[in-house]
């Protein structure tokens, strides 16, 4: 550029900003003191203009940004821990955002984008919903260590018509509570509760406690707790799937590479 028009667009930020930005002579042209903080505060600007674009590139390939993920529970024993390790390994600058929650609070986090996958044990999404499984697991049976079943394996579930048994909260038919009683009723008895609860891990201390028996996903013997013993039911055992809930319509890049990296987390531990 050459010195005139140099020297013409300096007065003219001059004159807007109401500030002398440069001390001249015939011998020599500085920076002022307002000058020198102009500078500063403009160099920060551009780098942070720089910084953002290099986000929003790469926000858009789904290097960078934040990834609500809900969850059960019974989610955090196996396969959510060994995902979660696989995507912060491969995307390390994504924030991950969790939250346990029960399957109908996801449907409604979904909704309120406050997450962007649930991780859930049964469903009946609405329409707008896309949903797909992810596992299909045994059910085991968890009870007392000094429970007479305790010694025994492959157990008829319609042997346990007269146990007391811990089920969960949620008992719709399409929940893991309303499943549980779906598949003893099928067995040829209603479960005789004595407590409901929130969250697996409660009800495993339960029954630790003696309080009664429950039927968990195979992953939760994971969580190994004095008292409890883990113990398979007999063929055909009843199975409960993990099934992962996300909105049809998220436009997030990065919703497709963590359902990527789900899939292939699942089939390594396969």
């Amino acid at each position: 550029m050459a010195q005139p028009p140099l020297s013409q667009q300096i007065r003219q930020l001059e004159n807007e900003i109401g500030v002398q930005l440069f001390e001249r002579t015939n011998r020599r042209v500085e920076l002022t003191s307002a000058g020198l903080v102009f500078l500063e505060e403009t160099r920060a600007i551009l780098a942070s203009v720089e910084q953002a674009v290099t986000h929003a590139q790469r926000a858009s390939r789904g290097d960078w940004g934040w990834f609500g993920v809900g969850f059960v529970g019974s989610a955090n024993y196996d396969a959510l821990p060994a995902i979660l390790r696989r995507f912060r390994e491969r995307y390390p600058e994504v924030e991950l955002v969790l939250e346990e929650m029960l399957g109908e609070e996801q449907e409604d986090a979904l909704r309120e984008n406050r997450i962007h996958i649930g991780f859930t044990r049964l469903s009946t999404p609405e329409a707008g919903f896309g949903m797909e499984s992810l596992m299909q697991e045994p059910l085991l049976l968890a009870l007392p260590a000094t429970h007479h079943l305790a010694t025994q394996e492959n157990i008829e579930l319609r042997t346990l018509a007269n146990e007391p048994f811990i089920l969960f909260h949620q008992p719709s038919p399409s929940s893991y509570g309303g499943y549980i009683v779906r598949v003893c009723e099928e067995a040829g008895f209603t479960p005789r509760m004595v407590q409901r609860v929130g969250e697996v891990q409660t009800a495993i201390s339960l029954v630790s406690a003696g309080i009664g028996i429950t039927l968990v996903p195979s992953t939760v013997q994971n969580f190994q707790r004095e008292g409890v013993v883990y113990k398979s039911l007999a063929e055909p055992a009843p199975c409960i799937g993990l099934m992962l809930l996300y909105r049809e319509n998220d436009t997030s890049p990065i919703l497709p590479r963590f359902l990527e990296i789900a899939r292939e987390a699942v089939e390594k531990r396969e």
